[in-house]
Formats: C-alpha cells, sequence, structure tokens
C-alpha cells in the first residue's frame, strides 16, 4: 500500500469515527470539539486531491471562525441535554433510511459504471499548476458576476444584522452610544465636601463606660 492511500484510509476512518461522536457525544463541547477534528480529517482528504484552497479555507474559515463561536456559545448558553434528546430514537427509522441512500449514491459514484468515469482520460497537472491559482482566475472571469452578486447579498445580510441589533423596543432599557461618548467627567463624579462629625460625646468611648 502507498503512502498516499495509507493517509487517505486514515483520514477517512478519523472523519467518519468524528462524525459519529458528533451526533453521539452526551457534552455539547465535546460535540462540537469532535466537529473541529473531523473538518481538520477533512482538510487532510483535499490536501490529497490538491485542493490546496479548500483545505486552507476550510481550516480557516470553519475552523478558525465559526466552530470557535459555536463552542462559546455552546458554553455560554445553560443547554438541556436531556430534554433535547427526548425524540432522538424516534428519528432513527427516517435517519437510517436517509444514510442508506447517501451510502447507495456515493457506491454508485465510486463504481463509475453508471456516469461511465472508467473512461475519462487521466487528470494530469502540469509543473508549476496552482489549484488556487486556477480557481482564482475561474472566479474572476467566468463567474465575475455571480461573485459580486453573492458578495451583495453578503453585505446585506451584515447590514440587516446590524440594524436588527440596534433597533429600539419597548420595554428594553439602554443608553444610546453618542450619550456615552459625549459625557463628561464632571457628570460622572461629584464631590461633596462633608465635615466630620464625632459620633460619641465627651467623655464616652466606644465600647466604655460613663465615667
Amino acid at each position: 500500500m502507498e503512502f498516499k492511500n495509507f493517509l487517505f484510509y486514515l483520514f477517512a476512518a478519523v472523519t467518519v469515527v468524528a462524525a459519529l461522536r458528533v451526533i453521539t457525544a452526551r457534552n455539547p463541547v465535546h460535540a462540537v470539539l469532535f466537529l473541529v477534528l473531523a473538518f481538520f480529517n477533512m482538510a487532510g482528504l483535499w490536501l490529497l486531491l490538491q485542493a490546496e484552497f479548500l483545505a486552507i479555507a476550510l481550516v480557516m474559515v470553519y475552523v478558525g471562525a465559526v466552530m470557535v463561536l459555536f463552542l462559546f456559545v455552546v458554553m455560554m448558553l445553560d443547554i438541556s441535554i436531556e430534554r433535547m434528546r427526548r425524540g432522538f430514537w424516534n428519528n432513527l427509522p427516517l435517519g437510517a433510511l436517509v444514510g442508506l441512500l447517501l451510502v447507495g449514491e456515493m457506491a454508485v459514484v465510486l463504481t463509475g459504471k453508471y456516469f461511465s468515469l472508467e473512461a475519462l482520460p487521466a487528470h494530469e497537472t502540469p509543473a508549476g499548476y496552482s489549484n488556487t491559482k486556477e480557481l482564482a482566475r475561474i472566479l474572476f472571469t467566468d463567474y465575475a458576476y455571480p461573485f459580486e452578486l453573492a458578495s451583495i447579498i453578503l453585505l446585506v445580510a451584515i447590514i440587516a444584522a446590524v440594524m436588527l441589533t440596534l433597533r429600539r423596543r419597548k420595554g428594553t432599557k439602554g443608553l444610546p452610544v453618542a450619550q456615552q461618548l459625549n459625557i463628561k467627567r464632571s457628570e460622572r463624579v461629584r464631590i461633596v465636601n462633608m465635615p466630620s462629625v464625632n459620633q460619641f460625646p465627651a467623655g464616652k468611648e466606644e465600647g466604655g463606660d460613663q465615667a
């Protein structure tokens, strides 16, 4: 067995085990960590397929940003796992059916008889071939318009999310940011001059008897 094939089976096996642990782990934090492990192994599989850009994007975007955000949210929220798992086994037949359909589709694609994949020529890359460069060339030439359209949609979604968080709702208390920034030191602290007062009359001491 070649070393490349060994790495493929190793990454694939760890990915399958990590994916199973994502849905079977009792602790949600452990489930998120197993999902991070699955993403790392998927990045290794994409590196074997010479898709370096997708592998780096998966690690940087999903593992470095999305999964870290999920982990913080899961750790901050008080999630009742027992209540969420009450109907888990009721959906097992449907999930098993969908899983069998996916396995059947992958088996048909991998055998290559239905799609005539065995008749396709071998994919050979020239010297100095860059997967990232070719992806950027196609993205900014043939698919420039869909790329710009997707960026506009994402920009609109970001603006909408910011506006939803800043909208005024009844029953909530808050202080405008501009008012917080324009406040002066004299408006925050007021120094009051209070004369000292002797709490005990002459001839008395705290804890003592009158002479």
